[in-house]
């Protein structure tokens, strides 16, 4: 089994409490050789992160140059605009999935709790409904 493309699905408001997944994402890439992409989803109105969509593509591009510096092949970046970020971000992960040609994504979950009853996790959904492999890192 190999792998060539992962996805690392990137919240830039809590990037600092992702290392494990982060770390997780960077040594599969690094053991398989493939591409790594750090995917970011934000919307138009000003955020923690970043004030705009330019603002929030240049920290997660500059965020995926400095991941990327040990891999051979680098990482890249890439940015998608939400009207409604936490409604829609299930739907543009799946689709980033095909846009990056990932065939694994890795992403870090959340501690879960009674509300994942009402309204399920994002990895888990991913994992539900994606067509490759996903990793939820915990």
């Amino acid at each position: 089994m190999s792998y060539t493309q992962i996805m690392l699905p990137i919240d830039l408001e809590h990037a600092d409490r992702m290392e494990k997944a982060i770390q997780t994402a960077l040594a599969l890439a690094l053991q398989f050789g493939a591409k790594l992409t750090l995917v970011g989803v934000t919307s138009e109105l000003p955020g923690v992160s970043a004030h705009n969509p330019a603002e929030f593509k240049e920290k997660l591009s500059a965020l995926a140059q400095r991941l990327g510096e040990g891999l051979p092949q680098g990482a890249q970046s890439r940015t998608y605009v939400a009207h409604d970020p936490s409604v829609q971000i299930d739907g543009i992960l799946l689709d980033a999935i095909k846009d990056v040609g990932a065939d694994l994504v890795v992403m870090a979950s959340h501690i879960p709790n009674v509300l994942n009853a009402i309204w399920p996790s994002h990895g888990g959904k991913m994992a539900s409904h994606a067509d490759v492999s996903v990793f939820v890192v915990r």
